[in-house]
C-alpha cells in the first residue's frame, strides 16, 4: 500500500539547528505530519571545513535522508532555510506537495537575500537586521552571533526562559551554507504551491524585506502572524494550524 502520510521536513536557518523545531513537533505530529527536522552541514557540531559549504551540500545531505522515507513532502525553510528548501524543491519536485516559508528567503533564481537587502536598505535601513551583530572568524568564511542580539533581534517575542533555552544553542555559521543563492526553473519549482507564513515583528528578515519577496516570487498564499523571527517558537499551534490548512488545499 502506497505511504501517503506527509514528511514535513523542517530546514533551519543560519546559526540555528533541528532543534529550533523542538516547539512544534508535537503540533505538527498532531496534525499527522510524520517529522524530519535534521541539522545542516556547515553548521554547528556539522561546521566541517567552512570552504567545503554549500547550498548544493545541503541539498544533496537531505535528499540522502529522503531517500529513506516513503510519501509525500511538504518542504518548510525558515529564514535562511527557505533558500535551501526552494533549491531542494527544484530537485526534488515530483515528490514535494508544496513549500512553506516561515519569515524565510524566498528567493528569485539567481539572486542571494544580500543582494535583495542591499538593494532596500536605502529606503528601510532596518533591512539590515542581524548583519551588524555578527562576529567573523576563519577569514570570514565563519559568523556568529552575539548572544545579545540574538535576544534582541531574533527572539525578543518570547519569555526570558524560553529566550535562556534557545541562546546556548546557537551555532557559528559556515558563509558557504548562509549566503545562498538558489537556482530554479519555473516547470519545477515554479509549478509548486507555496505558502508565506509572515512574521509581522520581524527583526532580523523586516517586514518589507519579506514582502518584497512575495512580489518577486509571487502566488504564494499568505498568513501573517504577529511574532518576531521564529513564529514556530513563538506561536508553535498557529504555524501547525497554518501548514495544515495549506496542505490540506
Amino acid at each position: 500500500m502506497p505511504d501517503t502520510q506527509i514528511t514535513a521536513v523542517l530546514i533551519h536557518g543560519a546559526w540555528a539547528g533541528g532543534w529550533v523545531w523542538e516547539a512544534i513537533t508535537p503540533y505538527l505530529e498532531e496534525r499527522g505530519f510524520r517529522i524530519l527536522a535534521p541539522d545542516l552541514p556547515g553548521c554547528g557540531a556539522r561546521l566541517g571545513n567552512p570552504a567545503e559549504a554549500s547550498i548544493e551540500r545541503c541539498v544533496a545531505d537531505l535528499e540522502q535522508q529522503l531517500d529513506e522515507i516513503d510519501g509525500p513532502l511538504l518542504l518548510v525553510g525558515h529564514s535562511g532555510g527557505g533558500a535551501v528548501a526552494t533549491q531542494l524543491a527544484e530537485s526534488i519536485a515530483e515528490r514535494v506537495i508544496g513549500v512553506a516559508y516561515l519569515a524565510g528567503m524566498m528567493l528569485p533564481s539567481g539572486t542571494g537575500f544580500g543582494d535583495l537587502v542591499s538593494e532596500m536598505i536605502k529606503d528601510f535601513p532596518e533591512a539590515s537586521g542581524i548583519g551588524p551583530f555578527l562576529e567573523w572568524e576563519s577569514d570570514g568564511q565563519v559568523s556568529r552571533v552575539q548572544p545579545s542580539a540574538i535576544r534582541n533581534i531574533f527572539l525578543q517575542d518570547v519569555s526570558e526562559q524560553v529566550a535562556e533555552q534557545a541562546i546556548g544553542r546557537f551555532s557559528p555559521q559556515a558563509e558557504g551554507s548562509r549566503a545562498l543563492v538558489p537556482h530554479w526553473t519555473q516547470a519545477r519549482f515554479g509549478q509548486l504551491p507555496r505558502l508565506y507564513v509572515e512574521a509581522l515583528q520581524d527583526r532580523s528578515v523586516v517586514l518589507p524585506v519579506q514582502r518584497r519577496m512575495q512580489q518577486l516570487v509571487p502566488g504564494a498564499r499568505v498568513v501573517s502572524l504577529n511574532t518576531g523571527h521564529v513564529p514556530q517558537v513563538a506561536a508553535p499551534e498557529a504555524v501547525a494550524d497554518a501548514l495544515a490548512e495549506f496542505v490540506s488545499g
